[in-house]
């Protein structure tokens, strides 16, 4: 997976190459579909919801450019993936997911393979967590209409924002820098993926195509 799909489709950092070899994504799917669970598609998870495909975790990751010991936000535990590439890399993750179900099963999950420097959270992702801000990086593990500025506040200066943004069915993968009063901001590709319920994000969720790169 590493040298075919990452690595040829231009993921170039080594640490992020290297965390991804060490995460056993087959632990994050349900067991009909491990047979799948390296190869690069999405697959659907519990509750409607999809582990993303290793590129887009892989080029996610790397725009956040972790070096190690970073506080990372995430917007979206999910399956619990990303959280675990980010914990490889040596970050200090907080983890916010809305479904009480979801953030069971993860719990249990990242649990059983030994991460201690994860800190999950029920709650709504969209506002983010402002009593343990500042953080160095948010990531967005769906679609947002938006980047609330509820969240952007709670970012250290120069800290990195990466996440889909756009419409309910199509969005673009972007990557801000805020240093106020200067913001810099590139687009990594376009995608689509499941969106962010919550106040500051979606109102509800909706059925929708498999995201997709």
């Amino acid at each position: 997976m590493v040298e075919r799909d990452l690595r040829r489709r231009g993921i170039r950092d080594e640490r992020v190459l290297e965390a991804m070899e060490r995460v056993p994504r087959h632990r994050f799917v349900s067991p009909p579909l491990a047979a799948m669970a390296y190869a690069d598609v999405p697959l659907p998870t519990d509750e409607g919801q999809t582990i993303s495909q290793p590129y887009i975790v892989a080029l996610m990751t790397q725009a956040l450019a972790l070096s190690g010991g970073e506080k990372v936000l995430e917007l979206g535990t999910g399956s619990g993936y990303q959280t675990a590439v980010l914990a490889e890399l040596g970050a200090e993750v907080w983890s916010i997911e809305r479904s009480p179900g979801l953030h069971a099963a993860a719990s249990t999950r990242l649990a059983s393979l030994g991460y201690p420097r994860i800190h999950l959270v029920l709650g709504d992702g969209t506002l983010g967590l402002p009593a343990e801000s500042p953080f160095d990086r948010i990531l967005a593990t769906g679609s947002l209409p938006r980047v609330p500025l509820g969240l952007t506040s709670q970012l250290r200066p120069a800290g990195i924002f990466v996440g889909p943004i756009g419409e309910l069915f199509d969005q673009r993968l972007v990557r801000i820098e805020y240093d106020p009063p200067h913001t810099r901001g590139e687009t990594l590709c376009v995608c689509r993926f499941v969106p962010l319920v919550g106040e500051a994000g979606w109102l509800a969720a909706v059925r929708r195509p498999e995201e997709d790169p």
